[in-house]
């Protein structure tokens, strides 16, 4: 009978593994097979070679703009995530039982419209002649546009943030909403502040939402090329840019899969060892 449930459940599973597989498994593979090839813009030679790797680490540019993207990565992680925890937070632990759905509904709204519709409203928004600069000048706090908002890397990272805030938001809210209220009642009841009940109990509680909204985020941003080549100006190009410039501009796939494969790693070694850090910072706690 075991046997038998076992095989139904494999016959079930293996219809989505192998379309997985397809989808993901033989495009990485691809990818990876491409790095160690050489293309002279026409011709693509399969013999194997690693100089595509060796140009990576040879030409300081691309060692530049993946610390870039690491670090527009990071900042908009922990961005999202600060303005992401106390929305959460609110709508777990001050709304209505019967309003949460509410809320949840209009956090999604603005998945509503199209992504670059909303990257092209935030340049009318940090423009030079936008919403911003128009709105300080006529209360009087500056007395010439700011050149900072836009077509750099603050703009980037101010529109990815709003971009990724509902992803942050969402599983935030759904591990708050799986702690016990009689733990924090009993910590009250036992004496404790309410700041010391959300440090001890609240905030160890949600970390599976905040690492979850965490990878959530960084992981996405920094493969991010459509905000950057559109807010970021010529200060603001990731490593994504340039893999799409060796793509599709100068034709070589071959050091374009090289440098995907590159900062694939990097993100990788990074998540990982965030996840091994929380995993250790949860273990002393306990």
């Amino acid at each position: 009978m075991t046997s038998t449930e076992g095989g139904r459940g494999l016959l079930m599973v293996s219809p989505p593994f192998f379309y997985a597989l397809a989808l993901l498994a033989m495009p990485l593979g691809a990818i990876f097979m491409f790095s160690f090839w050489t293309q002279d813009f026409v011709t693509l030679d399969t013999t194997f070679t690693l100089n595509n790797y060796r140009e990576i680490l040879e030409k300081p540019i691309y060692g530049a703009l993946l610390k870039r993207s690491l670090y527009v990565s990071g900042c908009v992680t922990a961005v999202t995530v600060l303005l992401a925890f106390p929305v959460a937070y609110f709508v777990s632990f001050h709304v209505r039982p019967e309003r949460k759905s509410l809320w949840l509904f209009l956090i999604t709204i603005p998945f509503w419209t199209s992504y670059l519709i909303r990257v092209f409203l935030w340049k009318v928004i940090l423009g030079y002649n936008g919403v911003v600069n128009t709105g300080l000048l006529n209360i009087g706090l500056i007395d010439e546009p700011l050149t900072f908002i836009l077509y750099n890397v603050n703009a980037v990272i101010i529109t990815l943030a709003h971009a990724f805030a509902p992803f942050a938001i969402l599983p935030i809210f759904v591990a708050l909403e799986k702690i016990d209220r009689s733990l924090l009642e009993a910590a009250q009841d036992l004496g404790e502040s309410k700041f010391m009940t959300f440090i001890r109990i609240t905030l160890p509680l949600s970390m599976p939402g905040l690492v979850a909204a965490v990878l959530i985020v960084f992981i996405p941003t920094i493969g991010d090329y459509v905000t950057p080549e559109l807010m970021g100006g010529a200060g603001g190009k990731l490593i994504a840019n340039m893999i799409q410039t060796q793509f599709l501009a100068l034709n070589n796939a071959p050091l374009g899969a090289a440098l995907a494969i590159v900062a694939m790693l990097c993100v990788t070694a990074i998540s990982l060892g965030f996840v091994l850090l929380n995993r250790r910072w949860l273990r002393g706690r306990g």
